[in-house]
């Protein structure tokens, strides 16, 4: 049965604990309280070091020193109680930034891999049509690569003045004829056609501004394709990067059950320091509820 602890008691403990306080000089607290951090085994110990990650000694003692001017402690049981909390904190922060780790691999690590996927599988894909033009057109790096290669035979008209046989041929899309090659090549024997008459000089110089007009006219074309294929593969990847925001289920499950477990230590140390310092200030401090730290 608890014994009631009468007026007379309760101020006399009151004028002890006032007694028991500490140095009462700016220095002699200053020495005290570095003494104290000096001890901190728990919270020196939770500092991890390895090939890749070293945590901050520095940052570990600044969170240390701000815990015990908040909290004061007096005694080894008070000490001992803050170096816990301070390092439950710091092992809580550390699962949130497991967390926030996780998240950030997810959804870097995901665009990555789509993207090399999707290039790769892309690729393929234009390997195993005899005409993949149509299918170059559904992506942004297709119209690309359709444009270099347009761009090549226009660079080859301006030299040579005329859109021949190999420079047609130059283009890379396929090892067979495609549409982009066949429209050349019929573009070639239209313009081989002379209904004005004109002298060779004057055909020449017609034949090169319309093979160049064609070739703006289809690498604007290109151009436009890329340009919506962008931004419909930007919704798609905004999309994809959305969705994995959320870590997977295991992982989840294990950083907010590690995190539970973190909380629980902490609010259960923060009782127990709030009663010993009460009971040494004097205070009739009642029995915990049974059971009330355990669930903690």
């Amino acid at each position: 049965m608890r014994k009631t602890m009468s007026l007379k008691q309760l101020t006399a403990n009151r004028r002890n604990a006032q007694k028991s306080t500490g140095p009462k000089t700016t220095n002699g607290k200053a020495v005290s309280k570095m003494n104290a951090l000096k001890h901190g085994i728990l919270s020196a110990a939770v500092v991890v070091r390895g090939r890749c990650i070293k945590e901050s000694d520095r940052e570990l003692s600044a969170l240390r020193r701000r815990f015990w001017e908040d909290w004061n402690p007096v005694g080894v049981t008070e000490e001992m109680l803050v170096d816990k909390i301070v390092t439950t904190h710091w092992r809580l922060s550390r699962a949130l930034k497991a967390e926030s780790s996780e998240i950030a691999l997810s959804v870097d690590g995901g665009q990555w891999k789509r993207q090399c996927k999707g290039d790769a599988n892309t690729i393929m894909a234009w390997a195993l049509e005899s005409d993949p033009v149509s299918l170059m057109m559904d992506s942004a790096i297709g119209n690309g690569f359709l444009a270099s290669e347009l761009k090549a035979v226009r660079a080859l008209v301006e030299k040579e003045g005329a859109l021949t046989e190999a420079a047609i041929k130059s283009v890379l899309i396929s090892a067979e004829p495609n549409s982009v090659t066949k429209d050349l090549e019929e573009l070639r024997l239209q313009l081989q056609q002379n209904p004005d008459g004109l002298d060779e000089s004057a055909l020449r110089a017609k034949q090169k501004e319309q093979v160049l007009a064609y070739i703006d006219s289809k690498l604007l074309w290109f151009a436009l394709s890329k340009a919506n294929c962008e931004r419909r593969e930007k919704m798609e990847e905004e999309a994809q990067q959305g969705a994995a925001v959320l870590p997977s289920i295991e992982v989840l499950d294990k950083i907010m059950r590690y995190g539970t477990m973190l909380q629980r230590e902490l609010s259960r140390d923060m009782i127990l320091l709030e009663r010993s310092q009460r009971r040494r200030l004097g205070e009739a401090v009642p029995s915990p509820i049974i059971g009330l730290l355990g669930r903690f």
